[in-house]
């Protein structure tokens, strides 16, 4: 598998940390070099490793903020 490089244009905020350090994270991150686009995952301690997520366009997040008001 090829090694995905990522680079952490922004750091938002931490939602949650895990009573082993894990923290999930809302970031702007750039995916191998392409445009930055907003970043929720967890994160190791080091950010060594990093667990399953998902990324949003400026657009979805967005829409996920008018859906999340109307709740």
């Amino acid at each position: 598998m090829a090694d995905i490089k990522f680079e952490v244009v922004e750091h938002i905020g931490v939602i949650s940390e895990s009573s082993k350090g894990w923290k999930k994270e809302l970031n702007l991150i750039s995916w191998n070099g392409n445009e930055p686009k907003y970043d929720l995952r967890d994160w190791s301690p080091n950010k060594e490793k990093m667990g399953k997520g998902i990324t949003l366009s400026k657009t979805e997040v967005d829409m996920l903020k008018q859906l999340l008001n109307d709740i």
